[in-house]
């Protein structure tokens, strides 16, 4: 059955503590969730608007379905969408693009040399409305946080959009995907042991999360006889605890090194990490590298090669720079239209 039960009532004491919801990497994600489980979420007594599956937190979910009713009011669409498994109302606010009236007293083409904004913003809109105003029957992309209005589940929605799928390419991988993250995530109980970490063990090669979180590593003792045993034992455990903290922060530090998330600009007994992409003299290096040389007659068809560029940002800015760093800078430089691609090797700079 692709649809899990887990989404069933769950008893209020068993809910885990709010400080502890950031350990679990779902919770910061957009829950690919099928319809029918969102309806049946367990909302937290602790936070209105968070919902719990399986004892995963969940608060935004993200949707693929057929709209089946739709209503228009001024400042918002609502769409009813249906991916199979139920119905679910979206609630989508229009941007300031679509509510604006177009003024027939703005300049022509002839004040701007042939270039109209008024006239690209016209087909801006135009393209916007395409996608946001659908259709009973057509395909839509939701996501968003999830909310109980007037005792009805309900998305609003941060995202929206018309999904142009004349094969059903779209539809199948996602019917492809979503069972598998209910496989891997979603259908496996997050569970925190006394010590503070995840059942199983902590796993580097499997890294959830981006980030590390202070965790309590022991309940606090209610009576006096309790504290002290406690006391005792928390004098035998914390070099453990300590020492099993430490291994675990140097296993993260690696994997985030490994996939290039960050890296050492400098090898000091400091080790201070520098998060790859937030390095803005890092960008700007590998962006003059590709403009400087792409100039080059040698690089003037394909583009500069990625070890090329590699080999010349340790140069001029850190030896330590790893390829799999310089590859998450060169997809933020693409993705900001500061470089493109001419081969899945080759850049070339705007």
């Amino acid at each position: 059955n692709a649809v899990s039960d887990g989404a069933a009532a769950m008893d209020p004491a068993e809910e885990p503590p709010s400080i502890l919801w950031g350990l679990d990497p779902v919770f910061s994600a957009f829950a690919r969730l099928f319809v029918r489980d969102i309806l049946q979420m367990t909302e937290s007594i602790q936070i209105p608007g968070i919902y719990f599956y399986n004892f995963h937190p969940i608060y935004k979910v993200d949707v693929l379905g057929t709209v089946v009713y739709k209503r228009e009011r001024d400042d918002f669409f609502c769409y009813g969408v249906d991916d199979g498994t139920g119905v679910i109302n979206c609630l989508c606010w229009k941007s300031k693009l679509l509510k604006e009236e177009e003024d027939p007293n703005k300049c022509g083409d002839a004040d701007f040399g042939g270039f109209n904004p008024v006239a690209e913003l016209r087909k801006l809109r135009e393209a916007q409305q395409r996608r946001c105003r659908l259709d009973i029957g057509e395909l839509i992309r939701v996501r968003g946080p999830v909310k109980t209005s007037r005792q009805q589940r309900e998305i609003m929605a941060s995202t929206f959009y018309k999904v142009d799928d004349p094969v059903m390419a779209v539809q199948i991988a996602w019917m492809m995907e979503v069972p598998q993250l209910y496989r891997q995530f979603y259908d496996k109980r997050f569970e925190l042991n006394a010590a503070g970490y995840r059942n199983p063990p902590f796993n580097a090669d499997n890294l959830p999360v981006r980030s590390l979180n202070k965790i309590h590593l022991k309940p606090k003792p209610t009576d006096y006889k309790e504290k002290q045993n406690s006391s005792v034992e928390g004098e035998a455990e914390r070099p453990f605890c300590n020492a099993r903290l430490s291994q675990l922060l140097k296993e993260v530090l690696q994997v985030l090194q490994n996939e290039g998330v960050v890296y050492r600009k400098v090898k000091s007994q400091d080790e201070v990490y520098t998060v790859t992409t937030q390095d803005k003299d890092l960008l700007i290096a590998v962006k003059d590298v590709i403009r400087e040389d792409s100039k080059r007659e040698k690089y003037a068809e394909k583009g500069c090669h990625v070890l090329h560029i590699l080999s010349a940002v340790r140069q001029r800015y850190s030896l330590n720079l790893s390829k799999a760093a310089l590859e998450l800078v060169l997809k933020t430089l693409e993705c900001d239209s500061d470089i493109v691609s001419t081969s899945d090797s080759h850049y070339v700079a705007f």
